[in-house]
């Protein structure tokens, strides 16, 4: 059975054939890249609860999207900061508790990454060019430009991607600033913006600041799909050896 994967999605308008009202949604990237790894991906949509769904799933992506409520790590919303969604903000981080407790495995992309940092302590930079002086990370509106990313030598980053450098497709204006309690930062832009974090003793969390999604290299979701099968067959085994051993001895409460 293929692994069942959830990606946090977001509520916002939207416009189809005559219909224009609030819906849930994701770039069907995401999506793709999921089922194009083996697994069947599920949205979950941010309302009340949705961390319940944990218990169904093997795998979890947070997504890219607006910018984190700054009230998260202590901070004030600065002039550039937009498309909070505080819904999203507490649903996303009971989705990450849950996974973490259950021990499956999670990607977080873009903002997915930052609320890996924030959940952790950690803070943000909230308008990127004013810090590193440019606009490399978000060039046009609506295209993923590419940059060069360095990789830490021995990190599960670079394991995943199989080399220590990367042409990552980026489209963000905030970024991670202070490290939360054990986190590790693993990939640095040419200006020093972090790209790619871990959490120490942690082994099946990575969080990337591109989109993976929208780049030719399927590796980061195919280590998450192959993680969450990993633990799929393991759950599978050991529920296989407890129904033997009941067998063998029915009397055995």
């Amino acid at each position: 059975m293929s692994p069942v994967i959830g990606v946090s999605a977001y509520a916002q308008s939207a416009s189809w054939g005559v219909w224009e009202m609030p819906a849930v949604l994701l770039p069907g990237a995401y999506t793709d890249a999921v089922a194009a790894a083996g697994a069947v991906p599920v949205l979950l949509p941010p309302v009340e609860g949705v961390a319940g769904a944990v218990e169904r799933l093997d795998g979890l992506v947070l997504a890219g999207g607006g910018d984190l409520d700054p009230g998260l790590y202590g901070a004030e919303a600065e002039e550039h900061t937009a498309g909070v969604q505080a819904a999203r903000d507490g649903a996303e981080c009971a989705l990450l508790a849950a996974a973490l407790e259950r021990g499956i495995p999670v990607l977080g992309v873009c903002r997915g990454m930052q609320l890996l940092n924030v959940a952790r302590g950690g803070t943000l930079v909230q308008h990127l060019p004013a810090r590193v002086g440019h606009e490399g990370h978000r060039r046009r509106p609506g295209v993923f430009d590419e940059h060069a990313v360095s990789v830490a030598e021995g990190s599960l980053t670079a394991a995943v991607l199989g080399r220590t450098r990367v042409d990552a497709p980026s489209y963000h204006h905030q970024a991670v600033d202070v490290l939360g309690e054990g986190v590790v930062a693993t990939a640095w832009a040419e200006d020093g913006t972090v790209e790619a974090l871990e959490y120490t003793g942690v082994p099946d969390v990575l969080g990337v600041q591109w989109h993976p999604e929208m780049g030719r290299d399927p590796a980061l979701f195919d280590w998450l799909v192959e993680r969450a099968s990993d633990r799929c067959g393991r759950l599978a085994a050991d529920s296989s050896t407890r129904r033997h051993s009941a067998s063998q001895h029915p009397w055995k409460s």
